[in-house]
């Protein structure tokens, strides 16, 4: 158990959390090799940071007692908003969001080193351009949740100008290389796929506005948050 010494703290039980010995792990070598250099995004890019550090925690209910991030890289997201959990494959990066005080099991989101139904909230934000298998990472999602369960995905829409970018230039990227940019309408249908049902959508990073303003819907930001929960 990877993180059983860990994870006493949290409201999640520490028999939620298991490695399994027949996960297959992913290419994680540019965020082992530059994580520094991830981290510095955050810091040269606060305002784009915060605006979509606003719109995930407009959408986060107030009753996620229990809440994991899966891709937890080191923390920049779960840490301000308060979750304790985090599935992440880099050990290194896994490492730094550790010694910011997340519990953090070494995982994929395909299959999840957690127990059946004991999660109130999972987050994925930038997330799912790097799983293999989107639908089958929402139902691994939708197995660990309690029923009325929360998901909230946040993700560069690649149909947003920041997207297009984004896709014109991923393999000069470190860590874009190999990533799928998904649009809004992808998303929404392989969560519709894996079993979940659409409650909120929203956006940010618009074009003419300021950073930190956040609207409803998709369609006009780079930035979009989706919430959908288990039935």
């Amino acid at each position: 158990m990877y993180v059983a010494h860990r994870v006493h703290r949290s409201r999640t039980s520490v028999s939620s959390l298991h490695m399994s010995r027949n996960t297959v792990m992913p290419n994680t070598e540019p965020f082992d090799t530059y994580r520094e250099e991830y981290d510095n995004w955050f810091v040269n890019n606060r305002s784009l940071y915060l605006a979509e550090l606003h719109a995930v925690r407009r959408l986060l209910p107030t009753s996620c007692f229990q809440a994991m991030e899966v891709g937890v890289g080191t923390g920049q997201f779960a840490v301000p908003l308060g979750i304790r959990l985090g599935i992440e494959p880099s050990l290194p990066m896994a490492a730094r969001a550790m010694r910011q005080g997340v519990h953090v099991a070494s995982g994929i989101a395909e299959m999840l080193p957690v127990a059946d139904v004991v999660l109130d909230c999972v987050l994925l934000v930038t997330t799912i351009c790097f799983v293999d298998n989107v639908v089958q990472s929402f139902k691994e999602i939708s197995r660990v949740l309690k029923p009325g369960g929360t998901v909230i995905v946040g993700f560069v829409d690649r149909e947003s100008e920041l997207g297009k970018s984004y896709e014109r230039r991923k393999q000069a990227s470190r860590f874009y290389g190999t990533a799928t940019f998904y649009s809004s309408e992808e998303v929404l249908q392989h969560l519709t796929d894996g079993g979940f049902l659409i409650q909120r959508v929203v956006q940010t990073l618009i074009p003419g506005n300021a950073p930190s303003v956040v609207t409803d819907g998709y369609g006009n930001g780079a930035f979009v948050t989706i919430r959908a929960t288990k039935p």
